[in-house]
């Protein structure tokens, strides 16, 4: 029995030996190909350069995992994060850059990763009707540049965007408050405008805003707070069309533009005064 097992032990490697000589198996080329980090990260930024933008993230990421912790595996994550937004990869671009704040929070390209992550939201925001999750996701990143990076280049121009997706919420306000006029559901109405006016006083909605409250108000009976409303629409707006259609609702039922200092709305047009339009 012993003979016999040998004999098995000896034939087996016998065989293994000649397969191994047969296929010619070169165990460096199981291994990894590596190429110098400098290289991989000139060689993206050639890419972008070049508008190959796919194969720049390839490169990017192979830096990550080739050279971890490296500088340019450093500079590679925010630069991926920036080819996955050119490319309309936003969620890939979000999640790259957040990566870098948590790993870097205070390196000096942290605020151009918040300002990508800003980017990539305010490119997903939709039209007035639908749902404005990404416009409020857009505030927030670009407002942690103004806050944690004052002196920033991208202040401009998050401030820019912040106001655009300010009035993105105020106009979604707008609609559902027109909708709820519409129904004749004026109290559910007051509130959607309401919010308008106290909530984004600086932006372009709050003129109409304003009338649709004259209008509502008059409508419920409260000629109080219809003419308070008009009162502080025509001092912020005394040119539009919007407080002249006001006035002559007023006048209709014998009115006039009046302040009311117990109203809400009085003490909110306080906070107009220079409203940009």
């Amino acid at each position: 029995m012993r003979g016999l097992l040998v004999a098995a032990t000896i034939g087996s490697m016998t065989v293994l030996g000649a397969c191994q000589g047969d296929s010619d198996i070169d165990i460096n080329a199981l291994s990894v190909e590596t190429e110098p980090a400098d290289v991989l990260y000139n060689q993206a930024l050639a890419n972008i350069k070049a508008g190959k933008l796919p194969e720049a993230s390839r490169k990017f990421e192979a830096l990550d995992k080739q050279h971890p912790y490296s500088e340019y595996a450093r500079k590679a994550m925010v630069m991926n994060s920036f080819a996955n937004y050119r490319m309309g990869r936003y969620a890939e671009s979000i999640n790259s850059a957040r990566r870098y704040i948590s790993l870097y929070p205070n390196s000096e390209d942290t605020a151009y990763a918040y300002y990508l992550i800003g980017l990539s939201y305010y490119k997903q925001i939709p039209q007035v009707t639908r749902d404005q999750g990404t416009a409020r996701r857009a505030i927030a990143a670009f407002s942690e540049i103004i806050q944690r990076y004052p002196d920033s280049e991208y202040v401009p121009d998050s401030e820019e965007k912040i106001r655009f997706a300010r009035d993105q919420l105020a106009g979604k306000e707008m609609q559902i408050g027109r909708y709820y006029q519409e129904r004749k559901e004026y109290a559910a109405a007051v509130n959607r405008f309401r919010t308008v006016v106290e909530s984004y006083p600086k932006t372009r909605q709050v003129e109409e805003a304003l009338a649709r409250l004259v209008e509502v108000y008059y409508a419920m009976g409260l000629a109080p707070d219809a003419q308070a409303a008009a009162a502080v629409l025509g001092h912020n707006f005394p040119d539009s069309q919007w407080y002249a259609d006001s006035y002559k609702l007023l006048a209709s039922g014998g009115l006039e533009p009046r302040e009311n200092r117990g109203s809400w709305i009085t003490r909110a047009g306080a906070r107009l005064i220079g409203a940009e339009s």
